[in-house]
């Protein structure tokens, strides 16, 4: 191991010109272009400095996509682990770990297809859409009913004998929604009738609420149980005055740490046990060696199940050479981390046994995200998004020895890739040196984001100061 008073330069060849080769997302046959060379070997600094001006490692071929010209343009993408507060979502992935490893329970609903590429759909503006949609309806459906006796009479009135009665609250209702969605003036019609028998609300029962309403009462109820007191944290009796006085800050209330989900104690009697294990793979450790077998075959099924991989085309030296090889130079400082620099697997042992291999590089100022690859028999633990909130709490960890390690990166983010949105979620900086732009609330201003990146595929973007935003 390189010691940190004599380390070597780092050694790299230069391949001059542009390579244009097959883009593995868009499929496009030499529409990827990219700057590389290869590194025969590196300081850890080096690569980290060039890692943040946009370059990329692939096992000792280092690489830079050409912006204005790729097909598909890759921006290197981290966060601040210190700042991080795990969303909804997120504490849905731990919580759903931790029942698998104290129940075994499994849960069938929210299974990926590609961990380290999970589908992260927008639905944010549907979802919009969808309830205004649901309101219309409900609307014209009140508004049928309040007019059926007008329609009744009018009928009546220029003699026409009226039809069923189920059709024609079809033919209302689609005629006062084509109405409503032509923008033509509609006349007013207002009836004071009262409802017949069988037909219309039933007065002796109350009258039906909002999901919201019902939703706000029914957590209100669970802090009263809770808290015997009366002391209810936000939340206030209808029809009563504000309180004078600031609610008292209860501790059981306050939200859980990365760590305090990660970490959550187990029955005595859990049906499963996780293990997150770090070897060093370059130059490969004495436990890198012993589970090298068993880490290729998780690797071989992953590729053939998860990217539809020929059975011939994981083969050990394609795994060594893409994941296992790496020019970065192990080093051991006495003010680093106590596993020191350089590349790592940290392998997850489900009961003695692989599941999944994180490959990380470990540089000066942050923990790098390499790749992942996992058994598929255990999918439905979303392990993509588990391993990353992992790393996340591993960088976090690292701080405490060596406070200038204090960033996760994540690769390269492609805005056209929409299996990369997850990434987003966890990460809201994109890198270059020269270009800072900051928006607030991504979800809701995810458009500019997006024909900004469109308009201008060529510029590298950095946003700062957004992981907290976004998380609230």
């Amino acid at each position: 191991m390189a010691s940190w008073a004599a380390l070597s330069p780092s050694i790299v060849e230069y391949f001059e010109g542009e390579d244009s080769y097959r883009c593995g997302y868009c499929k496009n046959e030499s529409g990827s272009r990219s700057n590389g060379m290869w590194a025969h070997s590196m300081t850890v600094q080096d690569y980290q400095d060039l890692i943040d001006r946009g370059w990329r490692r692939s096992g000792k071929y280092v690489y830079k996509p050409v912006m204005n010209q790729t097909c598909c343009p890759q921006y290197t993408i981290r966060c601040r682990p210190l700042q991080f507060q795990p969303s909804k979502s997120h504490k849905k992935v731990l919580k759903k770990m931790l029942k698998f490893l104290a129940k075994g329970e499994i849960s069938k609903g929210n299974c990926e297809d590609e961990p380290m590429e999970p589908t992260m759909e927008d639905t944010v503006a549907g979802d919009f859409a969808l309830i205004n949609k649901l309101d219309i309806q409900c609307d014209l459906k009140t508004l049928s009913d309040d007019l059926k006796e007008s329609f009744e009479s009018e009928e009546k009135k220029k003699g026409k004998s009226p039809k069923k009665e189920e059709p024609k609250e079809l033919i209302q209702s689609q005629h006062i929604e084509e109405k409503l969605g032509s923008g033509e003036p509609s006349h007013p019609l207002k009836v004071h009738t009262a409802p017949k028998p069988g037909k219309g609300a039933d007065l002796s029962k109350p009258p039906c609420r909002k999901a919201k309403e019902i939703r706000k009462e029914r957590k209100r109820l669970k802090l009263m149980q809770q808290n015997p007191a009366g002391e209810l944290e936000g939340f206030q009796a209808q029809g009563e005055p504000p309180s004078l006085f600031p609610p008292k800050a209860n501790k059981s209330n306050q939200p859980k740490s990365l760590e305090d989900l990660i970490f959550e104690s187990l029955p005595e009697n859990a049906s499963h046990k996780l293990e997150v294990r770090v070897v060093r793979s370059s130059p490969p450790s004495s436990q890198f060696k012993a589970t090298f077998q068993e880490s290729y075959q998780v690797y071989k099924r992953y590729q053939m199940v998860i990217h539809k991989d020929p059975p011939d085309k994981p083969t050990v030296s394609q795994f060594t050479r893409f994941l296992c090889s790496s020019p970065l130079e192990a080093e051991n400082p006495p003010h680093g981390p106590d596993c020191g620099y350089g590349s790592f697997h940290q392998q997850y042992w489900l009961d003695g046994r692989i599941i999944a291999v994180g490959v990380i590089d470990i540089l000066p100022y942050c923990v790098s995200s390499v790749y992942l690859y996992y058994d598929p028999d255990y999918s439905f633990l979303s392990l993509g998004v588990y391993s990353a909130l992992r790393e996340i709490g591993f960088t976090r960890q690292l701080h405490q020895k060596t406070s200038q390690l204090s960033y996760y990166y994540m690769g390269f983010y492609i805005h056209s890739c929409p299996k990369m949105k997850y990434k987003v979620e966890l990460c809201l900086e994109i890198e270059n040196c020269s270009f800072r732009i900051l928006f607030f609330k991504f979800h809701l201003h995810e458009r500019y984001f997006h024909a900004y990146l469109s308009f201008f595929p060529f510029i590298q973007v950095i946003l700062t100061e957004l992981l907290l935003e976004m998380q609230q």
